[in-house]
């Protein structure tokens, strides 16, 4: 199981005891943030997308969508979300509880601008009624992320 994945990455870290498993499903955005009692833009939700035929993870504020000419002009391709299908198998969550841990050799994760107005955000944990609370600081370290991007629109003051 994805969750139990998640849980035996953040063990070295002393972390995974940190992990909510909910009574209720956190998949989309607005159910995470019902859930966690907290604004929907803080929920870090984790788009999947394919670059040349390799999963990458984007990480964004809940209320940030994808800019198609930010995101072409940084990646040099269009947007192109994987299937439900691609992101179990290429990146090694289901959707609805797609995350930057424990992921699958090779898929690259990036973490949008979006995310540094918050102190903490809600990453999911694996599965799709899971989050954990972590520091911008704690998801770069635990994400091992590639690079900060700029991606998103919408989410501006």
């Amino acid at each position: 199981m994805s969750i139990e994945r998640v849980r035996a990455y953040f063990r070295p870290f002393g972390v995974e005891e940190r992990i909510q498993e909910l009574s209720e499903s956190s998949a989309t955005v607005e159910l995470a943030a019902q859930a966690l009692h907290c604004i929907p833009a803080r929920i870090a939700k984790t788009l999947s997308f394919l670059v040349n035929e390799k999963a990458i993870l984007v990480v964004a504020a809940g209320d940030a969508r994808i800019d198609n000419g930010k995101y072409k002009a940084h990646f040099a391709t269009k947007a192109k979300m994987l299937t439900p299908e691609q992101a179990e198998t290429m990146v090694g969550h289901a959707v609805g509880g797609v995350c930057p841990f424990a992921v699958c050799q090779g898929v690259q994760v990036y973490l949008d601008v979006s995310l540094k107005r918050f102190e903490t955000v809600f990453p999911a944990c694996g599965s799709a009624n899971s989050a954990i609370e972590l520091t911008i600081e704690e998801l770069e370290r635990y994400s091992n992320y590639t690079a900060w991007v700029d991606v998103c629109k919408g989410w501006e003051a």
